[in-house]
């Protein structure tokens, strides 16, 4: 179990952009028959989603945050020492989106960057390792940007993922002040359930061929796909969470000598609103607590953590104190949690693109 404690850091201010064009899951495929897309949908909670276009990457969602954050707050360039980026559906394999994003705000040739792929959990991974950073004494602003396009990894013909993923960016500003306090992380990961939710074809173990982008029927459901589409065994990774999350939480809160009871708010990943609904039960939480932006983005993957933040929370976290509980898990399998205090965070407004 890796878990982390640091001291005097936070985040100070955030920012989220998705696109414009948006998706009504109830009309999204003639694949499947009207009454099993309304069943579908009504179940997974998700009714609405965002498309990134053809041509808009992750990475523009990220800029746009990012631009609107630093002008909001008025920040100046040359003081970010920083920055991180984190997807799985970068702009290129190589070069690090990273590296382009600090050369596209206009970042000094100081700033360290680098990306972090690992899906689901990778916010709260990501912050850890900001943190971490922030810690060393050296790095005293720090830019973590989060941005997926996971429309465009899914099939629109297998029922199982068909409704489930859409599309955002995130911009995070990380800095040390005495306000923020003590902050805890607790990060996992088990590579054995590698199979509950992938992509086997097109990277380097099973290279892109012209067999790997045929559609092939894929169960006796008739479910399609290619192997180079994610897929998810939904079964699987509800037990999953439902028997890892709350195990975590209960080390996490021993080890920060908290208790749920001392959060405002817990933001989980926003999975499909049954499972998540059932792990609020299981965990006995006050739901007015547990903020939800699924039914209007869907599944964001990473991005789903803060987007959360910034389009329920705005208000909430303006000029005020709170003690948010984060958890993010799915692919890998992996998950992580982290008690985190916000003081008088800025929240800007949502941007569509």
């Amino acid at each position: 179990m890796g878990l982390l404690k640091f001291s005097d850091i936070g985040i100070t201010g955030m920012a989220a952009a998705v696109p414009a064009n948006t998706i009504d899951n109830y009309n999204y495929t003639m694949h499947f028959p009207t009454e099993d897309v309304k069943d579908i949908v009504d179940k997974v909670g998700i009714k609405e989603r965002r498309f990134a276009p053809e041509g808009m990457c992750s990475s523009d969602l990220c800029f746009a945050a990012a631009e609107k954050l630093i002008s909001d707050m008025k920040i100046d360039k040359s003081e970010i020492d920083l920055l991180v980026f984190i997807s799985q559906t970068p702009d290129y394999r190589m070069p690090a989106t990273s590296v382009l994003l600090q050369n596209r705000l206009g970042l000094s040739k100081n700033t360290a960057a680098f990306d972090l792929t690992l899906g689901c959990s990778a916010f709260v991974y990501g912050l850890s390792v900001v943190f971490s950073l922030v810690q060393s004494g050296f790095i005293k602003k720090a830019l973590l940007l989060d941005g997926e396009t996971r429309s465009r990894i899914y099939s629109p013909k297998d029922r199982k993922t068909a409704f489930l993923f859409g599309d955002g960016g995130i911009a995070a500003i990380i800095e040390k002040n005495s306000k923020f306090g003590d902050s805890y992380f607790s990060l996992n990961s088990d590579g054995s359930k590698e199979n509950y939710i992938k992509i086997d074809g097109g990277g380097y173990r099973n290279p892109s061929s012209e067999d790997s982008v045929k559609e092939k029927i894929v169960d006796e459901h008739g479910n399609i796909r290619t192997d180079e589409h994610g897929y998810m065994n939904g079964a699987d990774v509800f037990n999953f969470v439902i028997s890892e999350i709350p195990t975590d939480l209960k080390n996490l809160y021993e080890f920060a000598n908290e208790t749920k009871d001392n959060m405002d708010y817990y933001v989980f990943h926003q999975a499909n609103s049954y499972m998540n609904n059932y792990l609020a039960k299981k965990l006995k939480l006050d739901t007015s607590k547990v903020p939800t932006c699924i039914e209007s983005f869907g599944n964001t993957s990473s991005v789903s953590i803060p987007l959360t933040i910034v389009s329920q929370l705005q208000n909430e976290l303006k000029g005020k104190k709170n003690k948010l509980l984060l958890s993010g898990f799915g692919v890998g399998m992996s998950w992580a949690s982290s008690i985190l205090n916000f003081d008088d965070c800025h929240i800007s407004d949502l941007i569509e693109l």
